[in-house]
């Protein structure tokens, strides 16, 4: 699945550069930028379909990262600190390293506020290209990537709920506050209709919508209300809602939001020498693998963490190079910081440049290095 959804979130960007520098390009603007009305009489939400996309189908891939972070903090890789402790290390590095470089490079400029762009990483393709490998991939890799992109998710979510919020309506964020708890309440009485999560998760999302705070950040909140304890079928409401939703972010969800997001016109005002290129550009081709390999390796030093056995440091490198993949996660972002105009074209630009190359340096590094032992490599099922 990881490895699918990674290649079709590829052919949906390469497509989207394709169309948006063909004969075609007035259709493509034309199609993302016109107005839809949801609602009656005069008492609906009207966006450009890009909005409806990045402010509403992207709220289904903030729920299922909110899922994910709530199960690992619970019963995963992150539940024990010493297990948790290298792929904290290594996304705390990897998020604070990158945007210092952005910040060097960008302050002082219009661009100053993208410093957020190139903190994280994007988790489908970086298991895509680890998928790829096959036997080169031990399982103890993807699971350290993907703790470490869970984690470089939150800080994401933290990030944009902190610093890219526009100005609150205090009324609007006490409904939504006020439908959370409500939420929170009829989880711990034992309710575990998913109808009653998706009505009122559908009203905290208007509810985040109005308030000013992007809407996204309501798919995660309402993720961590979701029941994590097994119920009389064995497993969880949690459990059941992860499965059921992943399938629809990775194939419909992510795929449409590059189709929408990753068209830049390559003759037009993007510049890879303005601030906003040249500042992801560093960060993510060197702020990232240095900061999570630079932090994982002093967590080994002080102690505090070790690496997964039969894990080389020249394979965690490697792994390094992959988390500069920013992709989706950083062309959200640029959206928030930039809005509409030159410098998210330029950040556009940069994204796909740094992504592209260091999906591919990632790819050859680990590529070169030698297969891995039977018994440590991923079940078919893993």
């Amino acid at each position: 699945m990881e490895a699918f959804g990674g290649v079709l979130l590829m052919l949906c960007a390469v497509l989207a550069l394709l169309w948006a520098n063909s004969p075609l390009a007035p259709f493509y603007d034309a199609l993302w930028s016109a107005y839809l009305t949801v609602g009656f009489d005069g008492a609906g939400i009207s966006k450009p379909v890009l909005l409806w996309i990045n402010d509403g189908l992207m709220a289904l891939f903030f729920f299922l990262v909110g899922l994910e972070i709530k199960r690992e903090v619970l019963t995963g890789e992150l539940r024990e600190p010493r297990r948790a402790a290298l792929a904290l290390a290594g996304a705390v590095g990897g998020m604070v390293v990158p945007a210092l470089l952005y910040v060097f490079v960008a302050a002082g400029t219009e661009a100053a506020s993208g410093w957020g762009i190139p903190m994280a990483t994007d988790i489908a393709f970086a298991l895509g290209v680890l998928a790829l490998l096959g036997s080169r991939a031990p399982i103890a890799l993807k699971i350290f990537l993907t703790a470490l992109a869970i984690v470089d998710d939150l800080g994401a979510v933290l990030v944009i709920a902190l610093f890219y919020t526009a100005k609150l309506s205090v009324v609007s964020l006490v409904v939504g506050l006020a439908v959370l708890a409500l939420l929170y309440l009829l989880a711990r009485s034992g309710v575990r209709q998913i109808a009653v999560f998706v009505v009122l998760g559908l009203v905290v999302w208007v509810a985040f919508l109005k308030s000013g705070i992007h809407a996204t950040i309501a798919g995660v909140l309402v993720a961590l209300t979701v029941p994590a304890r097994p119920d009389a079928r064995g497993d969880s409401l949690l459990e059941r809602m992860e499965h059921g939703l992943h399938p629809y972010v990775a194939y419909f969800v992510l795929p449409v939001f590059a189709l929408a997001n990753a068209g830049v016109a390559l003759g037009g005002a993007a510049s890879l020498g303005s601030p906003v290129a040249m500042g992801i550009l560093l960060g993510l081709g060197v702020g990232k693998p240095l900061g999570v390999l630079g932090c994982a390796w002093l967590a080994t030093r002080l102690r505090l963490a070790s690496l997964p056995e039969g894990i080389t440091w020249r394979q965690m490198a490697g792994v390094a190079v992959l988390t500069g993949v920013g992709f989706t996660m950083s062309l959200f972002i640029a959206g928030l910081a930039f809005g509409q105009g030159p410098l998210l074209e330029t950040a556009k630009l940069g994204i796909l440049l740094a992504s592209t190359l260091m999906g591919v340096l990632g790819y050859v590094l680990l590529r070169v290095g030698r297969p891995v032992p039977t018994s440590l490599r991923a079940s078919p099922t893993a």
